[in-house]
């Protein structure tokens, strides 16, 4: 059976799970309001809308997390008030969650069957390691994970962990598989691998709730979408009418203005800001960089998972020994013994994970802002309260950081605001260079575009910015110029003109471009 067969018994099955006019309120929120949705056998159902949309409301309701307020939840034909974390699991629900669930200090296979793990010796109760590596192996070989059942989790990359938490999902014969942004940290080549994945779990009869935004995605692999908006259902769209430009109108009920494409004219460049002559980093020392980033131009910055490049980022922060060559900034040699190094010649770097290492959770916004600086915020060697909540005001209105006030937790935040206020802090400090590292993962389509003009308005000013991202369309859509990492060395630089997804993954995985 083929990929649209599976698409033709899906719309034709009776559903095994179904949601009528769920609501769930908090203090001040409707986070859903009278929603309804149907689950199908062996269907992918595409779940976008904005961040605060009610999406993970609804996750933690199908988990069995949260119970509605009103609404009747139905599996296999028995109506439900509210499901269990054990009733949730019971009925075959699995979830993939964008934020990661694992321990780092077991393997692989310690991860995805704990608790479950098969055992021997009687009471004793030893963990068989032998039958635990025989049941893995198949998990692992659906993912297209290139790594065993006995590495450490810690020597795993994101994108490598994360097929960990798909494999973890796979383990408990799920009938439904959530999968909460699950390509955010993955680039191209385990992007496809990914959807394959899905393809495969069709086949055999598993639905998939797909939630993310990239939305090029979810038009690739969904049967139909499902669209929430304000904790209602804005509508949903059939298999025919799936794309880019409805999901969007439904999800904040307009159309957006188009941003800027590859094909306009490039941009006068400016002098070289920064500079990498032969750097060698931890994870290539043999393999020196080269690479100049342009005041006034986005420099793009692409490569398969593994290929090097936050690792160049870390060293060009100096967060990571240089094993070798020079950094230069306008044409100076730097010392870069330390990140506080980079930050006093005016280099910022935001973090791939924001919530990890690009802000404190359970600091205020404004304390988040002013903590790089906080010497600009003190008068008599304490730091000041007015200063930063001065300071954060303005950032806020500038960025447009979605809050109460600038004493709100940051950890409450979404995640697009989240990353204003990564940004936030910099902007305060005059950055001359920018390294932004997948500066828009788990954002939405909103958020992604208000941080793209943020990007451009730096670069229009002057500031050199390095955007390392693995979505090909932003790339494309928002660079200047695009630079492609293989195996630690950059394997070429293209110009708009030849901007193409097939000239990046050529020069991705060390082959000339077109």
């Amino acid at each position: 059976m083929n990929y649209s067969d599976t698409s033709i018994v899906a719309s034709t099955t009776a559903p095994f799970l179904s949601l009528e006019g769920v609501r769930k309120t908090y203090p001040g929120v409707v986070a859903l309001d009278g929603f309804s949705m149907e689950v199908r056998p062996g269907e992918v159902i595409g779940l976008v809308g904005e961040n605060g949309a009610g999406k993970s409301t609804l996750m933690k309701i199908l988990g069995g997390v949260t119970r509605p307020d009103t609404g009747t939840i139905t599996v296999d034909g028995v109506a439900h008030d509210g499901l269990t974390v054990e009733g949730s699991l019971g009925s075959g629900i699995a979830f993939v969650h964008q934020e990661l669930n694992l321990f780092e200090n077991l393997d692989v296979a310690a991860n995805i069957f704990f608790g479950r793990e098969p055992l021997r010796g009687g009471p004793l109760r030893l963990v068989d390691r032998a039958r635990l590596r025989t049941q893995v192996a198949p998990l692992l070989k659906r993912v297209g994970a290139n790594f065993s059942a006995d590495t450490p989790v810690s020597t795993l990359s994101l994108a490598q962990q994360q097929m960990v938490e798909i494999a973890k999902a796979l383990s408990i014969k799920a009938r439904l598989v959530i999968l909460d942004e699950p390509t955010s940290s993955l680039p191209i080549a385990e992007t496809d691998k990914l959807l394959d994945v899905i393809k495969a779990l069709k086949t055999e009869g598993i639905s998939v709730i797909f939630i993310s935004h990239r939305l090029h995605e979810v038009e690739r692999v969904a049967d139909r979408v499902v669209v929430l908006r304000d904790g209602m259902l804005a509508g949903t769209l059939p298999k025919s009418a799936i794309n880019h430009d409805q999901m969007v109108k439904l999800m904040i009920g307009r159309m957006l203005k188009e941003r800027e494409k590859a094909s306009e004219a490039a941009r006068a460049p400016g002098s070289v800001a920064l500079s990498a002559k032969a750097v060698r980093t931890g994870a290539y020392p043999d393999r020196p960089v080269d690479l100049d980033v342009r005041h006034g131009e986005i420099l793009g910055l692409a490569g398969l998972v593994g290929s090097g490049r936050t690792e160049l980022a870390r060293v060009l922060f100096g967060i990571d020994e240089r094993f070798g060559g020079n950094v230069e900034l306008d044409g100076q040699q730097m010392a870069l013994g330390s990140a506080a190094d980079a930050v006093a010649h005016g280099i910022f770097l935001v973090p791939e994970d924001r919530k990890l290492n690009g802000v404190l959770l359970d600091l205020s916004i404004a304390q988040n802002i002013s903590l790089p600086n906080l010497p600009a915020h003190a008068r008599h060697q304490l730091v000041s309260a007015s200063a930063e909540a001065a300071t954060a005001e303005k950032q806020k209105n500038n960025l447009g950081i979605k809050a109460p006030s600038v004493a709100t937790r940051t950890g409450t935040l979404s995640g697009g605001n989240q990353q204003k206020v990564v940004l936030a802090k910099w902007l305060a400090m005059n950055p001359k260079v920018m390294i932004l590292d997948e500066p828009t993962r788990g954002i939405d389509i909103g958020a992604k575009a208000e941080i793209y003009g943020l990007m451009r308005a730096l670069a229009d000013a002057g500031v050199a910015v390095l955007m390392i991202s693995s979505d090909m369309e932003e790339v494309i859509g928002v660079s200047d110029r695009i630079a492609v990492m293989h195996e630690g060395q950059i394997s070429g630089i293209l110009d708009k003109d030849d901007f193409s997804q097939e000239n990046v993954l050529l020069l991705a995985v060390g082959k000339k471009p077109r």
